[in-house]
């Protein structure tokens, strides 16, 4: 018994409560901020749209690239290896011929 007094008793104050806020605000301030709400959800709405489609868009530029962007790496990594092995033999070359001149 007691607890439906206590459930009677939550719901009048809670009523009383949303009385007093509906005094508090302007109606027509809740209906222009109901409207800019839905005007933004509208737009954030086309927003994810546009992107979720660019995002599709660049998967399916970067699946046909992909291959293209492996290969290359691959190029270059070698490209890097070859003249490591080029510039240290220069290297080497130079100081022999330092040692070479100085020994003479």
């Amino acid at each position: 018994m007691s607890s439906e007094k206590e459930a009677e008793a939550r719901k009048s104050s809670s009523e009383e409560i949303s009385r007093e806020f509906k005094t508090l605000v302007n109606s027509g301030d809740l209906h222009s901020l109901n409207h800019m709400q839905h005007t933004i959800l509208g737009r954030l709405q086309d927003s994810n749209a546009v992107l979720s489609h660019f995002n599709d868009f660049s998967q399916h530029c970067f699946a046909e690239i992909s291959g293209d962007i492996a290969r290359n790496t691959r190029i270059l990594k070698s490209v890097k290896s070859d003249l490591d092995y080029i510039f240290q033999k220069l290297r080497l070359s130079s100081i022999l011929r330092c040692v070479i001149t100085s020994a003479e």
